[in-house]
């Protein structure tokens, strides 16, 4: 056989990798895994509630009985960590329900870990569901009005991360964005004999427009104002190193980043850089989007969501905080 010159060899061809769903498969770099999954839930007081959320199809505020069921029909489809959001009886400007022993989220941490021991309880550290104003902490009078006090709110911010590990919760997020809490929440963990308790800070959270059916859910958008002075400005990725450096120095074992695709620099950054287990929250709006556009049959639901999902993972997200969590766990498994 008469080889041509090393110059005339034809150039690689990376098509060639991809003509059938197991090359595919076989070279595919980036995967999806139920493990990864973390579906946030919302529980108020009450029996047999399941309240729709309007602007989140498919997502429900419900009462303790009503999520374990949803916990545990999560659980049997493979997701195996859940976040919770709390919302009150009562609320007040301090956010009593937040800290309180007898609160709903302490009665929904209770609940899960006795009946669905195995699965991981994750729990929002935060006043803003609590407080009758809707900010994240107390308030005080500044020189631009009423304004979040950061250092008052530290004590109530360590004592409702205290008042979730000693329910039982495996794991708590705070996610008010105040400077010094994740400190002042190890200490007091520590302190408190929850030393093996993970903190996972919300640790560069930006003061973004698709948090907005959240607000529904959770009932906490603010009386007054908005959170963009403590929630960073989208504008800003330098200093959301700094914030996540911040927090990893105070005691924080893993970090989050929200919301997702609008940040996926951010992760990308945040993981090479810290190499810490790095979690992306793909938020209410990013949820409400997705659903009304297939409703319109303008996406594929199902595809839209995985590839959303797929992009935060090849940025480096390591968990995956989303409602569509069930859904996923049973696509990955059907695929």
């Amino acid at each position: 056989m008469n080889w041509p010159a090393p110059a005339a060899f034809p150039v690689a061809r990376p098509r060639r990798l991809r003509q059938s769903p197991a090359l595919r498969r076989l070279v595919r770099e980036t995967r999806l895994h139920p493990d990864q999954l973390v579906l946030p839930l919302f529980v108020r007081p009450g029996r047999k509630v399941r309240q729709a959320v309007g602007a989140m199809p498919g997502v429900f505020q419900l009462s303790v009985d009503e999520l374990l069921k949803e916990a545990a029909a999560a659980q049997s489809a493979g997701v195996n960590a859940v976040l919770l959001f709390g919302l009150p009886a009562k609320k007040d400007a301090a956010g009593k329900g937040a800290y309180a022993k007898t609160g709903i989220v302490q009665q929904a941490v209770r609940a899960l870990k006795k009946e669905l021991p195995g699965l991981l309880v994750i729990t929002d550290v935060c006043l803003c569901e609590y407080t009758s104003h809707g900010h994240c902490g107390l308030l005080h009078d500044g020189a631009h009005g009423k304004t979040v006090a950061n250092d008052p709110t530290l004590k109530l911010l360590a004592r409702t991360a205290l008042s979730h590990a000693e329910a039982g919760a495996d794991i708590v997020a705070p996610s008010d964005m105040m400077d010094g809490r994740v400190a002042a929440i190890r200490w007091t963990l520590d302190e408190e004999g929850f030393a093996d308790t993970p903190i996972m800070s919300y640790a560069a959270k930006f003061a973004s427009a698709f948090y907005g059916p959240f607000r529904e859910a959770a009932d906490s958008a603010p009386k007054f104002g908005d959170r963009r002075s403590y929630q960073m400005d989208p504008a800003n990725g330098d200093e959301a190193l700094r914030e996540v450096a911040l927090d990893i120095e105070e005691g924080a074992d893993l970090v989050m980043v929200k919301p997702g695709l609008a940040c996926l620099d951010i992760v990308q950054r945040v993981k090479q850089t810290f190499r810490l287990p790095t979690a992306v929250y793909a938020v209410s709006g990013e949820h409400a989007m997705i659903k009304a556009a297939a409703a319109k049959s303008w996406i594929d639901e199902r595809a839209v969501t995985l590839e959303s999902l797929l992009a935060m993972r090849r940025a480096g997200a390591d968990i995956l905080i989303t409602y569509a969590a069930v859904d996923v766990a049973k696509w990955l498994k059907e695929s």
